[in-house]
């Protein structure tokens, strides 16, 4: 079982930055794919970004490619997205998530994979 903590939510003003950060623990988190998504208020929960287990591909959606970066220490076993250029249209809660499959490298953008979620952070982005 993988636990996931997510933090470095807030408000921040548009064109700002913010740092989301991942904890994990249970598992061997090297071996998963992990993933951010995010919940905007009054729609479903949607992809964000991904980053593959052997840390040598990620994948965005284009809404926020060249904005949004994810990345992962294996050794400290957390995830990351720094995100910048923050649009009020980003406001969400963001989860983080862990697929459920070892060394998988299909799908990586479908939420079905992921089988371990944190709780989410909210960030807030004022226009």
């Amino acid at each position: 079982q993988v636990q996931l903590v997510e933090s470095g939510g807030g408000l921040v003003q548009a064109g700002g930055s913010l740092r989301l950060s991942c904890s994990a623990s249970g598992g061997t988190f090297s071996n998963h794919n992990m993933a951010w998504f995010r919940r905007a208020p009054g729609k479903e929960r949607e992809f964000v970004a991904s980053i593959s287990w052997s840390n040598r591909s990620t994948y965005n959606v284009p809404s926020v490619k060249g904005r949004f970066t994810i990345s992962r220490d294996n050794a400290k076993n957390m995830v990351y997205l720094q995100m910048s250029g923050l649009k009020p249209e980003d406001t969400a809660i963001y989860y983080c998530a862990a697929d459920k499959r070892l060394y998988s490298v299909t799908s990586v953008d479908r939420e079905s994979m992921y089988g371990y979620w944190g709780q989410g952070t909210q960030v807030t982005v004022a226009s």
